[in-house]
């Protein structure tokens, strides 16, 4: 029996998520959101974890802004090879029912690289400083939110997307040099 590859699980996992996606896309056009969901994506694109970098450097200091980086960079490094070699479409591309709201950064959809860094950073704050973690955690599950509700990932891509994040973020901790 042959072993099915990576585009073939994603075609059969694309059918069975379809709905989910055309739900949630639904949900926030019937509630008026889909305006404050692309907000969000576009602070996620970068400007707010570097708002957020500049903060904590003020409040927390080098070391933990250089913990930041270092994952952050990694994440990206990380995910750009995982979307190249796993290379599933967005939503938008794959089905022709689902309209793109949103600002793709790339052509695919696995995993998502917004949650990725929203998921590595929220863990990485809480570890720094338990009340940061807090304050972001509300934008965090609105970026993930946001992927899904634009038209730019699967539920599959942003839960992948959260499970590497926390991966990251706890190796970043685990191999972390220095204390805090």
């Amino acid at each position: 029996m042959k072993t099915p590859n990576a585009s073939e699980l994603f075609r059969r996992a694309d059918d069975v998520e379809l709905r989910l996606c055309r739900l949630t896309i639904q949900w926030s056009r019937d509630h008026g959101l889909e305006a404050f969901f692309k907000k969000i994506s576009r602070l996620g694109d970068g400007v707010f974890w570097y708002c957020v970098m500049a903060t904590v450097l003020v409040t927390e200091g080098a070391k933990a802004t250089i913990l930041l980086a270092s994952a952050g960079l990694s994440a990206t490094i990380i995910y750009k090879l995982l979307k190249g070699w796993l290379v599933r479409e967005r939503p938008y591309i794959t089905h022709a029912g689902i309209e793109c709201s949103g600002k793709a950064l790339d052509r695919y959809s696995f995993p998502s690289g917004h949650t990725l860094h929203a998921v590595c950073f929220t863990v990485l704050l809480t570890y720094i400083n338990p009340v940061l973690g807090l304050i972001v955690l509300p934008f965090t599950l609105c970026v993930a939110m946001s992927r899904v509700v634009l038209g730019l990932h699967y539920p599959s891509d942003v839960g992948a997307g959260s499970i590497i994040g926390v991966l990251i973020a706890s190796t970043a901790i685990t191999i972390v040099p220095f204390d805090l």
